[in-house]
């Protein structure tokens, strides 16, 4: 709040209760409506409810001024109320669009007040707050290189009224100090009581998420936790708007228009700026240009120039944090420039990985510093080493493999060094999805089954080795070698000359780039007995007597068999047959299940199981079950437009004229024939060989 002006002021205002007192946490909120009067009659008294701060809303373009009577009668002077907090325009935190909402006073105990009003002003609410003291907690933040600061749990803040999770930035990017307003006549007991009503306020009366500012320092030099979400991050507060994202914002507790602030205020504001602003690594005495979000004074995307360590005054219409607090901001930001050396500023990293990837920054003197930079597995792969004030080193990273590095800047111990991270993050190293198909190889005959293609999947690029193991874990042959890239992968399998009959496993083997390896094992059997499983065909229809044949050849035997007909993982039929003998072989399902129905339309899996004195293994092959016809939906008989429900050949029968087309998908077809044939048949047959046909005569 700033001193009243000296022009001239208009309309008296009366106090009248519209709202019941609210208690939070111990502290007691009376809201009023403060009906507006007319013409120049001097400023009415007005009763009120007992307060130790005052804050008032008002609606319109004029302000409010106000002055309160303490317990031993005597009144203040007029002060204006001062629109100094406010969320950023267009938030969900602004919960008030149209009110100005006035910073909540310290006025000590009072029971009167008067209020006069300058200009156009619709509404007048009025907040009447009392805060009792009461005992702080003992506990106390002890944060290196930060002032002692008072946690929320220590002052009472009432964690019960947040509305939302606190939200955070990237870093601090600068420092926005405020002054609170009010009389400066308060005790240390007090500092917590008001910090407590102002939570309140901000919360109940401007419904705003938590109290805005981020810390608070009183008279006494004690250090207040202000919004939740950690004293040791970036948390967006609610005191300046425009500039609440990428601020600290920091209120000293009392008025500085015309008093400077105490030595003890003083060496607290300034150790924790310096702790705050080291956190982001930004020099107190830097400058910058920052792009407001939205207020009154400077428009949404405008660049406004601000210092590292600035007033509110500097962001918005307002006289915060007061003409001697503001005249004392440059020998501040001096003096926190020289607190907590050696500090590191500004480290940036610039360029990809790949190419050159260069590290800069500033250092407060000559002092020695190192960059490092570490892979995923920890171990380093670059370092750089300097002496400041400047610090540049590049790093030329074109041999560097893809994977997610660590990089940081570090010096004496006493330097609070900074960190980050290049590249893509790589998925771990893995062998997904390993298979061989076929799983069985008959070497020597048909050359359909005498190698099998081996699949899986990589995360990263790695070397692949594969080796072939016996059932006794004894090396037969390393059959593949090779650099691949990440994704799905193959190679052909060929079993080696002479390879015996048997169960073997390939152990698929990736090295990735930074030395780890994975395994995963294939299980592939070498049989010759069972040769050539193929099944014919592949897509039949049952309507008309279809079966399906499976060809194979059986190189020794007599060999116990079996064979099943599944569908999914259930077996839904089982032809008879017990053994095969040596020759070429052929076995027929003639579409019927277990209880003699026909097998509905669907996928299944035929598969023949033998034993021989080697093994007992499985071939098998899917087929397609389909019996039901396409469907012929006619759209426009004389236009000769269908709907076919089924890929299908069609065919248009005019007479002794055939006209002849193939859907390739479902939809919609139609022939075009000038003149219009009178008379027609069409047909479609899908490709299990299932008909159906629509005929159509002129009437």
């Amino acid at each position: 709040m700033g001193q009243m002006p000296s022009k001239p002021l208009f309309a008296i205002v009366v106090a009248v209760l519209v709202a019941p007192a609210s208690a939070v946490a111990g502290v007691t909120m009376t809201a009023r409506e403060i009906p507006l009067g007319q013409g120049r009659a001097p400023a009415a008294e007005t009763r009120a409810p007992r307060f130790d701060m005052v804050a008032v809303h008002w609606r319109g373009s004029g302000s409010v001024l106000l002055r309160t009577r303490g317990l031993a009668g005597r009144w203040s002077g007029w002060q204006q109320a001062d629109a100094d907090i406010a969320p950023d325009s267009g938030s969900a935190e602004n919960r008030l669009p149209g009110w100005h909402l006035g910073g909540l006073a310290w006025t000590g105990e009072s029971t009167a007040i008067r209020f006069r009003t300058r200009g156009s002003v619709a509404r007048l609410r009025a907040y009447y707050v009392e805060s009792p003291v009461e005992k702080l907690g003992v506990r106390r933040l002890t944060i290196a290189g930060a002032p002692s600061i008072i946690p929320r749990s220590s002052w009472g803040a009432n964690e019960e009224i947040r509305r939302a999770p606190p939200q955070y930035f990237d870093a601090v990017h600068f420092a926005v100090v405020h002054h609170t307003a009010g009389s400066n006549a308060y005790s240390p007991a007090q500092s917590a009581a008001i910090v407590r009503g102002i939570e309140v306020y901000h919360v109940v009366a401007n419904g705003w998420d938590d109290i805005g500012y981020n810390f608070l320092v009183d008279k006494y030099g004690q250090v207040f936790e202000g919004r939740y979400g950690g004293v040791d991050r970036p948390v967006i507060g609610a005191h300046s708007m425009g500039f609440n994202a990428g601020s600290v914002g920091v209120a000293v507790l009392g008025d500085y228009n015309s008093t400077r602030i105490s030595a003890a205020a003083r060496r607290s504001l300034e150790q924790l700026l310096s702790w705050k602003l080291d956190l982001s690594h930004v020099d107190p005495l830097s400058t910058l240009n920052w792009q407001s979000t939205g207020n009154p004074r400077f428009p949404r995307g405008t660049p406004v120039f601000l210092r590292a360590i600035s007033g509110h005054r500097d962001t918005y219409f307002t006289d915060c944090p007061g003409n001697a607090l503001y005249a004392e901001l440059p020998g501040i930001a001096e003096d926190v420039s020289r607190i907590g050396l050696p500090k590191l500023y500004a480290p940036e990293v610039t360029g990809k990985l790949g190419g050159r990837v260069v590290f800069s920054g500033r250092l407060s003197g000559a002092v020695p510093w190192t960059v490092t930079v570490t892979n995923s597995a920890g171990a380093q792969v670059a370092q750089g080493a300097g002496t400041g004030p400047n610090l540049s080193w590049t790093w030329e990273s074109s041999s560097a493999p893809p994977d997610r590095y660590t990089w940081t800047i570090a010096g004496p111990a006493s330097l609070l060094g900074a960190s980050g991270t290049l590249g893509a993050k790589v998925a771990a190293l893995a062998l997904q999805k390993a298979t061989a198909s076929p799983a069985q190889i008959s070497p020597g005959g048909d050359p359909s089954d005498d190698t099998a293609t081996v699949s899986y999947t990589l995360t990263q690029a790695a070397t692949v080795t594969a080796t072939l193991v016996d059932a006794n874990s004894v090396t037969v042959a390393t059959p593949f070698v090779a650099s691949q890239p990440a994704g799905a992968q193959s190679f052909v399998f060929t079993p080696p000359p002479g390879l015996l009959t048997g169960a073997y496993t390939l152990l698929l083997a990736a090295t990735g780039s930074l030395g780890q390896t994975v395994t995963a094992p294939v299980p592939i059997a070498v049989d010759p007995t069972l040769d050539g499983f193929s099944v014919q065909p592949p897509l039949a229809s049952l309507a008309n007597g279809g079966a399906f044949v499976a060809g194979f050849t059986i190189t020794a035997g007599p060999v116990p068999a079996r064979f099943q007909v599944l569908r999914g993982n259930t077996v839904v039929a089982t032809p008879t047959v017990t053994s095969l003998p040596p020759g070429r072989q052929s076995l027929t399902w003639n579409g019927q299940l277990a209880d003699g129905t026909n097998a509905p339309d669907g996928v299944y899996t035929l598969a023949l199981t033998i034993t021989d004195p080697a093994l007992t293994f499985t071939r098998s092959a899917t087929v397609t079950v389909d019996s039901t016809p396409p469907a012929i939906t006619p759209v426009s008989y004389a236009n000769l437009t269908f709907r076919i429900s089924e890929p299908a050949t069609l065919t248009l029968a005019v007479g002794a004229k055939r006209y002849t087309r193939t859907l390739r998908q479902p939809g919609t077809v139609s022939f075009w024939l000038r003149p219009r044939p009178a008379a027609y048949t069409l047909t479609a047959v899908d490709a299990a060989g299932n008909s159906s046909s629509v005929r159509y005569r002129r009437k």
